[in-house]
């Protein structure tokens, strides 16, 4: 998918976005990028809590490739 194609796929998610938690993690995110501000430090202890566990499992080799989960689901 080209990024034109991705971009409008995700202005018509957002626009239909009901979840007000992910529409400020959304903004936070963007904010940082004009900013330099570091996202880390105003996201929830939950979200903190998610990425941790994820980059631990990384490190203990519990990931599953990209290719590998496109053939799963037939991508």
């Amino acid at each position: 998918m080209g990024t034109e194609a991705l971009k409008l796929e995700l202005i018509d998610w957002l626009s239909k976005l009901n979840d007000d938690e992910t529409i400020a993690y959304l903004k936070l995110l963007k904010d940082s990028k004009v900013s330099n501000v570091d996202w880390w430090n105003d996201i929830s202890e939950h979200r903190k809590t998610g990425i941790e566990r994820g980059l631990k499992d990384v490190d203990a080799g519990r990931v599953t490739s990209h290719d590998e989960v496109k053939k799963k689901y037939g991508l």
